[in-house]
């Protein structure tokens, strides 16, 4: 990892980071996904997205399949929160792309109750990033009990 890149994803310089395209379409394909809450208008995943300035916290996700990869800095617990409350809601399902850090308060508050936890083997690539990112994945699946996902296949 060149020292810039490292630099950058050790420090609070940005907290956006892309999803991988490819590790987003595989996703997609189990889920098909409407929303996605943590967007800017050009790293958008879905058709309907909600950016900063619309303030995706404040916004009802009910009735959608959201995928979410929040800011990763100390608003994430703010995020995952929400991807909770609104799992719980009829027909939504909140798919949520996560640094693994299973030793955070808001892990062990929210992603501890999720219906699914999968960890990603590797490391991913954000971005347009040359290394891989300097933290594991999780994908954390929320969703009401009496709204099961459709989860098929994800391999590794």
């Amino acid at each position: 990892m060149d020292k810039t890149t490292q630099k950058t994803m050790f420090s609070s310089k940005t907290v956006e980071w892309e999803t991988p395209a490819t590790f987003f379409d595989k996703l997609n394909e189990n889920y098909g996904f409407t929303l996605d809450p943590c967007a800017t208008s050009g790293t958008a995943k879905c058709p309907q997205y909600f950016t900063k300035g619309d303030d995706g916290l404040s916004k009802d996700w009910g009735g959608n399949v959201v995928f979410m990869n929040p800011p990763y800095g100390r608003v994430i617990k703010d995020w995952v929160r929400k991807a909770w409350q609104e799992g719980t809601k009829p027909d939504t399902t909140v798919v949520c792309l996560v640094p693994a850090r299973t030793d955070t308060r808001w892990w062990h508050d929210y992603c501890m109750k999720a219906e699914k936890v999968y960890f990603v083997k590797g490391r991913l690539k954000f971005g347009n990033s040359n290394n891989s990112a300097p933290f594991p994945s999780a994908v954390v699946v929320f969703n009401s009990k009496d709204n099961p996902p459709s989860l098929g296949t994800m391999g590794s």
